[in-house]
């Protein structure tokens, strides 16, 4: 995990500032099983894995914030085996074998899963982020977060498109 300052100053586009918005806002509509937090007041960790596309967004919309009397911090992942404790991550990993191995290494454990990348929703990663008409949307695997023990609320399911894994034959 790295918490170099100066990788979290890089400028962000407007979209990832609104996505930083999402990530933040996530943590009022997912459940993780109870044993989740050993501690009342133990962080809600949100990780960014790969090149963080936010610039210091993401920090900015979770400052002095708290889910359930749990402060939130963010967590920077330079691979897959740093990810130790952590509730949401944004998975950003450019090649797609490597995307699809930390999806599948993530399957047993209470992490929802969220990229950007077009077949996440595919390849087993919970939320995905697109483009449509200007907006940023949502499509959700909804088997990939109840095989991991999260329950996501009926109001972000509304806002989202689900993915629905084709039909083995």
């Amino acid at each position: 995990m790295y918490s170099n300052p100066l990788l979290a100053q890089q400028p962000g586009s407007r979209e990832y500032q609104l996505k930083a918005v999402f990530l933040f806002n996530f943590t009022q509509f997912v459940e993780w099983p109870p044993n989740t937090f050993s501690d009342p007041e133990r962080p809600l960790v949100i990780g960014v894995l790969g090149k963080n596309p936010f610039g210091n967004y993401l920090n900015e919309a979770v400052v002095n914030e708290k889910v359930n009397n749990h402060p939130l911090v963010v967590h920077y992942y330079n691979s897959i085996e740093e990810v130790k404790t952590c509730h949401i991550l944004f998975i950003n990993l450019s090649e797609a074998n490597k995307l699809e191995q930390a999806v599948t290494s993530l399957k047993e454990r209470s992490i929802l899963t969220v990229s950007d990348s077009p077949d996440f929703p595919k390849q087993g990663g919970m939320i995905r982020f697109y483009t449509s008409n200007n907006k940023i949307k949502l499509q959700i695997n909804l088997e990939a977060s109840k095989a991991a023990n999260l329950v996501l609320s009926s109001k972000l399911l509304r806002l989202a498109e689900i993915f629905s894994p084709p039909e083995n034959n």
